[in-house]
Parts: structure tokens; sequence; C-alpha cells
């Protein structure tokens, strides 16, 4: 089925088709029509499946349709949990509007940069809007952006907004909203803090849920790999060196973990380099287009990496450390099997982390059988007697509260006290 046939106009339908999408994916079948038609929309679908493309679509054509505002008044409003993703979201934006007889004015803002440059790129207004909830709301009071002709609210990867804290800052951003706007949740899962948010925010959503099944998900080899933990960097590099993987994309569970991996892979001679939250949005905009442009073999990230970046054709994904949930498992070997393509994901298990690895397994209902490479057979046995194994290896996700969920909770319980 073309793009044409969802209601999109002959330049749409052929940036989308320049963008390597033949005919639009089961996500872009529901969604477009759906948002053309005004209606609220409730979304759910896997990592890969074109989401980002199944909102900018329909919004660059309701852009299109409107009237053009003079100064510029931001009509779209996306919110995102990330600087990665936000500014993903505006390359995907920019892309898609190239052939289009006139261009919105996009604006992209989220903190770690200085507000200054962001404030001046909002003089004469905006058409649509990028941004994740903290800098947004420092623009507001700054008084550079004003939200009162918002007509088009998206909120993606809400599960990520809501897990990562921005309860409070989301709140304030829709106060400042119009109450009457079309609104678009789109979330890869629908835990219950996601229902609540929907139930609250949307008008009698349309439901789209696109379950993964063997046609549509990404074609990935899972693989599982037995190795005593201290033998991991020696492995990668065999790894690297025998399979010629030309990209990969390496995740650990802490910001000192990336640096100290990637620099035992550059005293190798692999071009590699770290990816964390400490790194600046120049430093990490500069390694990614390192990575996407062969300069770089080698990105070792937090999972600052895990949801939100588009790499093409990446061939591999190893997680040398274990994710510290399920789900973070599922956004992690995402980044690789994209858009077609197929792809390898490749975990690490050391003896102190295997009883988590099977939980993962249990969750995500699957079953690897574990392998071992010649010269790197395991030693080390299952330390039954450590406490703090799943802990030292990220944990699993609901076994140790974070800083995080614990001042959630107590936040909670402050306002179920009497007053």
């Amino acid at each position: 089925m073309p793009f044409t046939s969802l209601g999109l106009s002959p330049a749409l339908a052929q940036a989308a088709s320049d963008q390597g999408y033949p005919a639009p994916t089961a996500v872009q079948l529901a969604a477009v029509p759906t948002i053309l038609q005004g209606h609220d929309v409730l979304a759910t679908a896997q990592t890969g499946s074109g989401k980002t493309a199944a909102y900018c679509l329909p919004l660059l054509q309701q852009w299109l349709a409107g009237r053009q505002a003079s100064p510029r008044q931001a009509q779209t409003l996306i919110l995102l949990p990330t600087r990665e993703l936000a500014a993903q979201v505006g390359d995907v934006l920019r892309q898609l509007s190239q052939g289009l007889p006139r261009r919105p004015k996009i604006a992209v803002v989220f903190g770690g940069v200085s507000i200054n440059p962001q404030m001046m790129a909002l003089r004469g207004g905006a058409d649509i809007v990028a941004a994740t909830p903290g800098r947004l709301l420092d623009l507001l009071a700054h008084k550079a952006l004003r939200l009162s002709s918002v007509d088009t609210l998206v909120l993606d990867e809400a599960d990520r907004l809501l897990d990562l804290g921005f309860a409070d800052e989301l709140a304030g951003v829709l106060e400042q909203l119009p109450p009457y706007r079309q609104n678009l949740l789109f979330s890869a899962t629908f835990p219950p803090a996601v229902r609540a948010l929907a139930e609250r925010l949307l008008n009698q959503p349309q439901r789209i849920d696109i379950a993964p099944d063997d046609t549509a998900a990404p074609d990935i080899r899972q693989r599982a790999i037995e190795v005593d933990a201290g033998r991991r960097t020696m492995l990668l590099r065999h790894l690297l060196q025998t399979h010629g993987w030309e990209r990969a994309l390496v995740f650990v569970a802490s910001r000192h973990s990336a640096d100290r991996v990637a620099g035992k892979l550059q005293a190798a001679g692999i071009r590699a380099a770290a990816l964390h939250g400490d790194c600046s949005q120049g430093q990490r905009g500069q390694v990614l287009a390192d990575l996407k442009s062969g300069r770089l073999q080698v990105l070792v990230a937090t999972d600052v990496a895990a949801r939100g970046i588009d790499i093409a054709r990446l061939p591999v994904v190893i997680n040398y450390d274990l994710p510290r949930s399920p789900v973070d498992y599922t956004h992690r070997i995402g980044r690789t099997g994209r858009a077609g393509a197929s792809g390898e994901a490749v975990s690490f298990i050391s003896a102190d982390c295997a009883a988590h690895f099977q939980l993962i397994e249990k969750r995500q209902r699957l079953r690897l059988p574990r392998e071992r490479i010649a010269g790197f057979e395991p030693v080390a046995v299952n330390p039954a007697a450590s406490p703090n194994a799943a802990i030292d290896n990220g944990g699993v996700k609901g076994k140790r509260k974070s800083k995080k969920d614990k001042l959630r909770e107590a936040a909670a319980q402050a306002q179920a006290e009497p007053r």
C-alpha cells in the first residue's frame, strides 16, 4: 500500500519513501489516518517499528493544511525523555520537510547545554517544538516561548518519561496548554503509570496496539556467551576481530565502566569512545556522528543510548553488562535489526549474573543456548554466597530501589498523609 493511500500529500509520501520506508509499517498504517482525522491516539509499538514517522508525517500534513500564523506560534509540541531522542525527532521532521512547498520552523530544545542559543533560535516563534520537559519549563519561565496556541500534543516514549521521574515537570507543562487540543501518546510499553496518564490526558482515544509477531519482529540473532567477568574485554576484542563488525554498540552498567572499557579498546588500537550522562551534548553528538560515519568502530554506552538512538545498519549490540530490567534488554537489542535489516545481539554471561539473565529470559519468554568460545571458557562458579552479585552487575530492576524510586515513594506517602 503506498503512502498516498493514507491521505498524505504526494510530497510527504515521496519523503517517506526517501527515508527508507518502501511501504507504510503497521503502526504507520494505523496511526497516520487516525491522526489526520483528528482523534486522540494511544499507541504502543515495539522499538524500530517506525512510530516516529507515524506521527511526524500527519503532523506535517496538518501543518501544511493550516493557516500559517505570523509571528509563528507553536502549534505542535512533542515531549520526549532524552536529548538524543529530541534531536533525532527534529532530524526526522526536517528530513521529511525537505520536499514540501513550504517548510515549518522546527525548534529542538533540551537541557545539558546553554539555554541562550535556544532562546535565540525561538525568536520569531516556531511552528513545531520538540522538547524535554525540564528545558521547556525553563524557556517558559524566561518567556521565550508560549504554549497558548498548541493544538496538538505528542508524548513520545511516555513510559520512559514517567520512569525518569518527569511526572511533576510534565504536569507543569500540561498546565500551560490550552484545554482543547489533539493528544497523541506513544509508548513502547503500557505500565500502570502510562495507563493512568492516558486516562487523565486523552479524550476518547483510538487505541493502536501493534503486537510483535514473526513477520514484523526485527531479524535479530540473540546469543548468550558464558565468560568470566574479568575476561569480558578480551572476549570483546576477540569477537570484534573474528567477526569483522565494522560498527558495534556495547552496553555497560555505569559511566565508569564506559570510560574504562573504551579506554582499554583504544589502547588495543580499536577506534572506540564512551557515551554516558557526563558527556556534554557536543560530545554526544560527535561520537554518534562518528559511529554513523564509520570513523568510530565501537561505542561503549550506558543506557542513555538504549532508547531513541537510530543507527542505520548497526550490525551488532553487545551487553557487556546485563541491563537492570527485561524492558531495558528489549530496548538495547532494538538498536540493531532496524528498518528491515538483520542484526545480532550478544550478551556476556558471567557466573555472578547467570540468575539475572535467567530472569530476563523468563520475562522475555525466550531461552538461549549458552555458548562458550574456545580460549575464553569460564572457570568461575556461581557465587551463591554473594548477596551483592546482582547489584554489582546492574541488578534486576525491582530488586533494589533506586534513589529516584525512594524519592517518589516518599512524595506519594507525604501526599497520602492526613494534614
